[in-house]
């Protein structure tokens, strides 16, 4: 008896969710095909507008979430789960969604703000949180870097809208600092104008602004100068491993010293 009245309620379960159930998955595969289709219609619309990569990552990112969380609604309200339900069980569970997604709300306002100030995009090299490398893809919650060594860096929003961010692709210009330190005995006048020549005879130098060498520091064991030529900013590291390579063999050259630490050794009889 007991066995047929479970079979019985099973049925009636059946009965009354299986197509409710049946209708909610439909409708997820449907509603899923159709966010596809609607996510490639937007970013089709992106390109031919010519939207700036960073909000056109983020914004596709963004219509993504909301798409998918309109899709979860309307799948609950199939099975059942709608109206009041819907709205008591949103109650009972938002102080703790609250709390548990503190952090997130924070990365995604974070997020906003990078695409409304726009302190970096896709493809600048930045230093932020200790990290340094050039910007993949800003995110709604956090941002992807790649270092100089083919790393993947990943940075909260919030953290990364919240602190110094060191933007070294922002200007066109950029000065290369350098200090070369040479003997005591050395002609200053002569080194300064070895190092100026060897800055100007650049063909990635900049004539404006005008590079500078100057005697900054007399150091412990040496004296040194600092070179300082502007170039573009996309050829900053050509021009300083150029320099650095060029000023050693034009010094040695030149048979001017370059102070290096010595070490003496003692030896006590007795």
């Amino acid at each position: 008896m007991e066995l047929q009245q479970w079979t019985d309620r099973g049925y009636e379960l059946i009965m009354v969710f299986g197509p409710k159930i049946l209708a909610a998955i439909i409708i997820w595969i449907v509603g899923s095909w159709v966010i596809k289709l609607l996510l490639k219609g937007v970013r089709k619309t992106m390109e031919r507008g010519r939207y700036d990569l960073s909000l056109k990552k983020f914004l596709l990112n963004l219509i993504n979430w909301i798409l998918k969380v309109v899709l979860v609604v309307v799948v609950l309200n199939t099975v059942g789960i709608g109206g009041a339900s819907f709205a008591a069980i949103l109650a009972a569970a938002g102080l703790a969604v609250g709390l548990a997604l503190q952090g997130s709300l924070a990365n995604f306002a974070g997020g906003v703000l990078l695409m409304i100030f726009k302190p970096i995009k896709v493809g600048d090299y930045i230093e932020a949180q200790g990290q340094a490398g050039s910007v993949k893809e800003i995110q709604i919650f956090t941002t992807k870097l790649t270092s100089s060594d083919n790393k993947e860096i990943i940075i909260p929003n919030g953290k990364l809208s919240n602190d110094n961010i060191v933007n070294y692709s922002a200007m066109e210009l950029r000065r290369v600092d350098m200090v070369f330190g040479v003997g005591y005995d050395s002609d200053i006048k002569k080194v300064r104008d070895l190092l100026l020549t060897g800055l100007t005879s650049h063909p990635l130098v900049l004539k404006e602004p005008a590079p500078l060498v100057r005697l900054a520091k007399l150091n412990d064991s040496s004296l040194d100068f600092n070179v300082r030529p502007w170039v573009k900013n996309a050829n900053y590291w050509a021009v300083y491993y150029d320099i650095l390579e060029s000023t050693k063999q034009a010094l040695d050259a030149a048979g001017i010293d370059i102070p290096y630490p010595h070490q003496v050794e003692i030896h006590k009889e007795g």
